[in-house]
């Protein structure tokens, strides 16, 4: 077998990915396939409950490296979606009635049509979601951006691991607690996170270890108290989101000797309410190349949509793709544990 070290290089693979978790030891082996709980709770194979978000991975270049990025992001990534494929993502939307926009990357600010984009959808009256850095919004380059997301009434939901320095550069990198906050005050000052202004400023939290996230509304409770307390920003509801385990969360659990032991934790903690509510029901996921998945993490897996549905923006069904088979493998366990996970926080 492969020492630590070695696996943990080879992660830029899919595949290997999906193999550690299924069969890197023996207590791995043995944990029940995620197909097999459905099974229990007569929900296998999982099916959609219809698109209503259509969520973008517009890139995966970042101006970040942060150490539980599950996109594997950062400034050296030339992963970019083009005019060509936003082109298509844009046909599709006028065909549909989905009205949700979410829009992630890396940093989604830092493609190139990414402003042309977030105005064409506002002009078709659709809710657009950002996922932001925030240090990203105190660049010199995109300092300008919170006017613009004023303008077209974009919701900004952006990721601050903790309401400490300590915590949050640790996870983020050196400098990353102060920028935030900038940012944060910046959003705050023309009105995000603010009563009766309608612009919406959500915060994401990540554990920063090899653990669950606790109750969501007794962080976001804290949260609010610390971050008004300390720097008088104000936002408007937090996100829990728990690691999954592929990319680098999948090396920090490789390399900690933490991988059996957090995999045998979402196992037990499975929620067959949280698997009812699980966010590829309700979400199709585009690439930044077009190509269609069921979520985001499996986007960073490889696992396209079923082989018998659509597999491509260009070729865009809405019928076939809400009545498609979902793709599953042993990471969902991340998104069913306790209070469940989505890219709008707890499900249940």
């Amino acid at each position: 077998m492969k020492s630590l070290q070695a696996e943990a290089h080879t992660l830029s693979d899919p595949a290997v990915q999906l193999d550690i978790i299924n069969h890197h030891s023996e207590k791995l082996k043995s944990l029940p396939k995620f197909g097999e709980k459905l099974e229990e709770i007569e929900l296998h194979p999982l099916k959609p409950t219809g698109i209503d978000i259509f969520q973008m991975n517009v890139g995966y270049m970042c101006n970040m490296t942060c150490k539980h990025c599950h996109v594997d992001a950062g400034p050296d990534r030339q992963e970019i979606m083009t005019r060509e494929t936003f082109e298509h993502c844009l046909d599709a939307l006028r065909e549909s009635d989905i009205q949700t926009v979410d829009l992630t990357g890396g940093a989604p600010e830092m493609n190139p049509h990414f402003r042309w984009f977030v105005e064409e959808v506002s002009k078709m009256g659709k809710r657009v979601i950002v996922r932001s850095n925030l240090t990203i919004l105190t660049t010199n380059k995109f300092s300008d951006l919170p006017d613009f997301f004023k303008e077209h009434q974009v919701e900004v939901t952006c990721s601050l691991p903790f309401y400490s320095k300590s915590r949050t550069d640790r996870q983020r990198g050196e400098g990353t607690y102060d920028k935030s906050i900038t940012a944060l005050k910046t959003l705050n000052d023309i009105g995000y996170g603010k009563d009766n202004t309608g612009l919406i400023l959500n915060l994401v939290y990540n554990p920063v270890g090899a653990f669950l996230p606790g109750d969501q509304k007794t962080l976001e409770a804290e949260f609010k108290r610390q971050l008004s307390r300390k720097h008088e920003i104000e936002f408007n509801e937090l996100f829990t989101i728990t690691n999954l385990p592929i990319s680098r969360f999948l090396n920090f659990l490789l390399m900690s000797g933490n991988l059996d032991e957090y995999m045998e934790k979402l196992v037990e903690s499975f929620n067959p309410g949280a698997a009812a509510n699980v966010m590829c029901r309700n979400t199709i996921s585009v690439g930044w190349d077009g190509r269609l998945y069921d979520c985001d993490f499996n986007q960073m897996l490889e696992m396209e949509t079923h082989p018998n549905s659509v597999q491509h923006i260009r070729d865009f069904d809405l019928e076939k793709l809400n009545n498609r088979e979902i793709r599953i493998n042993q990471h969902c366990y991340g998104c069913t544990a306790g209070a469940g996970s989505s890219c709008g926080g707890a499900t249940v």
